[in-house]
């Protein structure tokens, strides 16, 4: 097979220079794989080696340790988890207890700090190279920063990046080639593991559309079945591991479909869950390992006489007083901050409660941006934030015996600094994008699902039924005072989402009346902080659920799994 692979790319060559990875044809993309195999092949008669792969997810350019949240005997506990310099010790010391160790990272790599924003991701590159990783996947926010920027940051990473689900977009619909590598092979101790990657293809809806322009995404399952059949079949793999970025409800999904025939393990991100014990599906076992740095999931592979016996799968918690930081990744994060330092740092307000963002329902964090907003823009009747998950807590008092919130922080929470938006909408309008909002949450059939939280909101409150029928969840809508009118037009605030058609906002379609403010959402916090400061952003209950706790950590049912 590596013979004919060879002679294919000779005449490849000699048709015309390859430019590329974005301008190889399918058949090449399929071809190439085998070539960049990662290989430690020897093995001895009746020896067992352990295969250790090392996953890291979501980590959000969260380069230090920070606080991190855990649901422990029903209610919420801190310690301190996390940081590149910690995740560096961890590395070298996996790799020197076991050189068969391969590590990868599935996603959201370049998005979720100011340092981030500052270099447009570029302060990034080479602190993920000093890491060491062997494989990527492009998460759902590696397109932040538009097509070509995404190309360039994930171009200059040291090793390979495979997805098999993002094609050029050549206009009008049509699908030009992959961007990247559909999958990579590990060939290690007399076995040969493969590696096939997917992305989330809501990309364009999830995120503002202008973001992915010129990136065409399919589902996962479009041709899941054939790679796993190339892996399988053509390049006789032992082992095929999906890694995704799809989030924890559709990679479950994907999991229970005829089409993941032959996949071992989906080691999942994007919904930053906590998987502990494998989901055991009907084709694959799935997991995910939380985000911020604060988790490494580690799948050990048993294998004696070039076969895998036993798979074995351990959530750890990376806990930053444990591991000793690496001077070296340090002193090179010090150097790539240093010109941001003292803005990064600087202390804008105070918070007399912890700040965090997990819960589906209402957060502190997402409280207080509506806080803000609702202070900055007090003619309008209903603001809203989107439910992100993304932004570590922070609950640690500084001397004042507050905890500090910070110009970094700011970024942390809304890494996008987009304009304020207002608009009109009847009440018809608000009530039926309510549904749509909640089942896109709680959708009984997990395919319909994506995010994972709850839109939030102040100046409305509402009653629903989480588990209930779909366009039938909403018990009651208050706006104000009073019962949501449905012919009444009502004014509505949120940010503005790039290349959204100009009567949509915050995807509520047909708004009237649409105009950005004069003023962006880190210019409000930074005023609202300014003037209220300290804060207790506690939450209001605006959205109560009926079947179910107020505290609920996650979207994901019907399996064996909590959030903790």
């Amino acid at each position: 097979m590596t013979n004919n692979r060879r002679s294919f790319l000779k005449k490849i060559g000699a048709a015309g220079t390859v430019a590329g990875v974005s301008s190889l044809t399918p058949l090449l993309a399929n071809a190439l794989p085998s070539e960049m195999t990662n290989s430690n092949t020897a093995f001895e008669k009746d020896k067992t080696y352990t295969l250790d792969i090392l996953q890291t997810t979501d980590v959000h350019c969260q380069v230090h340790p920070h606080d991190e949240l855990f649901w422990e005997n029903d209610k919420a506990v801190f310690r301190r988890t996390g940081g590149y310099p910690q995740m560096a010790t961890y590395f070298k010391k996996a790799r020197k207890s076991n050189s068969d160790t391969f590590i990868i990272d599935t996603g959201d790599m370049f998005q979720g700090s100011e340092l981030s924003v500052k270099t447009t991701g570029k302060a990034l590159v080479p602190v993920l190279n000093q890491l060491g990783y062997d494989l990527y996947l492009p998460g759902n926010w590696e397109v932040i920063y538009g097509k070509r920027n995404m190309q360039t940051l994930l171009g200059a990473l040291d090793a390979p990046k495979v997805c098999a689900n993002m094609y050029h977009d050549l206009g009008d619909g049509k699908r030009g080639e992959l961007i990247f590598l559909p999958y990579y092979i590990w060939n290690v101790r007399g076995v040969k593991i493969g590696f096939l990657g997917y992305t989330d293809p809501l990309v364009p809806i999830r995120q503002s559309p202008n973001y992915s322009k010129g990136i065409l995404y399919t589902p996962a399952e479009e041709n899941l079945a054939h790679y796993v059949s190339v892996l399988k079949e053509d390049e006789r793999c032992d082992y095929v591991i999906v890694i995704a970025h799809l989030g924890l409800s559709q990679q479950i999904y994907l999991a229970n479909l005829p089409q993941c025939e032959g996949v071992d393990y989906i080691l999942g991100g994007d919904t930053h869950e906590r998987v502990r014990e494998p989901i055991q599906c009907k084709y694959a076992k799935v997991v995910e390992p939380g985000a911020f740095g604060s988790f490494v999931g580690s799948l050990k592979l048993t294998v004696v006489n070039g076969k895998i016996t036993k798979d074995t799968y351990e959530l750890v918690e990376v806990r930053a007083d444990d591991l000793k930081a690496d001077k070296d990744m340090i002193s090179l994060i010090e150097s790539n901050e240093d010109p941001f330092d003292e803005e990064i740092n600087k202390v804008v307000g105070y918070s007399t409660i912890p700040l965090y963002r997990y819960f589906v329902i209402e957060n502190t964090i997402d409280t207080l941006i509506l806080d803000a907003l609702a202070w900055r823009v007090p003619e309008v009747d209903v603001v809203l934030s989107n439910g992100f998950r993304f932004c570590p807590p922070r609950s640690t008092p500084d001397q004042t015996g507050k905890i500090p919130i910070t110009e970094g922080f700011i970024f942390d929470m809304l890494p996008v600094d987009s304009y304020v938006r207002k608009a009109k909408a009847t009440g018809t309008q608000i009530k039926e994008w309510l549904e749509k909002e909640l089942n896109n949450v709680f959708a009984k059939n997990a395919a319909e699902r994506f995010g994972g939280w709850v839109v939030k909101f102040k100046g409305m409150e509402i009653t629903f039924n989480a588990f209930g029928e779909k366009g039938k969840r909403v018990q009651s809508v208050m706006i104000g005072d009073l019962p949501l009118d449905p012919e009444r037009l009502y004014t509505i605030s949120a940010c503005e989402r790039d290349g959204d058609p100009a009567d949509m906002l915050c995807r509520i379609k047909g708004v009237k009346d649409a105009v950005n403010t004069p003023f962006t959402l880190h210019e409000v916090m930074r005023s609202y902080l300014k003037a209220n400061s300290p804060v207790t952003p506690t939450p209001p209950m605006a959205a109560k659920i009926l079947d179910g706790p107020q505290s609920l950590l996650t979207q994901v049912t019907g399996v064996n799994y909590s959030f903790r």
